[in-house]
């Protein structure tokens, strides 16, 4: 009971994290540029990653590694947090914030897509019927509402998003077959991943210097997006009784960020937004039920 109580804790806080980055990319991209702002953020996050992994005494698995293991982690270093968080952030650059998390939030439908061909799943039934609400809730937000007109608000913007989702699950799908601890292959991700970005900033602009604010939200982002938050929910999954009691929680954080985007970032939040996002999560859910 008493573990089952601080996995509770541990995912709450991660949902609490998870909630503000949002909030915190668009406010932050008012100071940066999406390229810098992955530069920046995937610096910091390596660097907690580090001193987590010395703290947990883990330092020496990275010793221990194939070069296969390495060639795996190079893919998935271009995977994310290359490519995700730079077609993630030049989404939000270009959406408002509401739009660009909700479309965001479709992934595990674009997993169940995806595994179909890669994993060689079969799709039932309710999963299609699952996948058909979750595009319509899709629709709703891209459109504003206006379903039967198909006119996009941003079409640009609205591809993106969804792009970002299908590398993440291609992400998800490679990541879940490596059996490597996985604070370990995620610092090695990401490691990997920053040369890829620093080879595309030099190329495209040259490095800049942050201005206070840029660097700070930067920081945020690269703490609690993708760095402590990700090992606070591993550490809640490990205690929980069941991945179940603590998984579910997870769909508590978009309807959270609203709230955050409503009155940090200032924007309204469209009756199109909250419905459309509705479906989406419900969706997501009835696949989950189904799964």
């Amino acid at each position: 009971m008493k573990n089952q109580k601080l996995a509770y804790i541990y995912a709450l806080l991660s949902v609490m994290f998870w909630s503000t980055v949002a909030s915190a990319f668009k406010i932050t991209l008012r100071y940066l540029d999406f390229l810098h702002l992955v530069f920046y953020a995937t610096i910091v996050s390596i660097t907690a990653l580090f001193i987590i992994l010395c703290a947990q005494k883990k330092l020496n698995l990275l010793k221990k590694y194939s070069k296969i293991d390495y060639l795996h982690s190079l893919l998935l270093g271009f995977l994310n947090p290359f490519l995700y968080y730079i077609i993630l952030f030049k989404a939000y650059s270009i959406l408002p914030a509401q739009e660009a998390l909700s479309l965001n939030y479709l992934w595990p439908i674009t997993l169940t897509l995806l595994s179909i061909p890669l994993l060689k799943q079969k799709i039932r039934t309710m999963s299609i019927f699952a996948i058909i609400i979750s595009f319509i809730g899709v629709i709703i937000i891209a459109t504003h509402g206006d379903i039967l007109s198909l006119r996009f608000t941003n079409p640009f913007g609205v591809i993106l998003a969804l792009s970002s989702t299908v590398v993440w699950s291609f992400f998800w799908i490679y990541n879940i077959k490596d059996k490597r601890n996985d604070v370990a292959k995620l610092f090695l991700n990401f490691s990997f991943g920053f040369i890829f970005i620093l080879i595309s900033l030099l190329l495209s602009q040259g490095l800049m210097l942050p201005s206070v604010p840029g660097f700070l939200g930067a920081t945020y982002a690269g703490l609690f997006e993708m760095g402590i938050s990700f090992v606070l929910w591993l550490k809640a999954l490990s205690l929980s009784r069941t991945t179940v009691k603590v998984s579910n929680l997870i769909y508590l954080s978009p309807f959270f960020s609203l709230i955050i985007i409503r009155f940090v970032v200032g924007e309204e939040i469209l009756f199109s937004t909250l419905i459309g996002l509705a479906l989406i999560v419900t969706g997501i859910l009835v696949q989950r039920r189904i799964a």
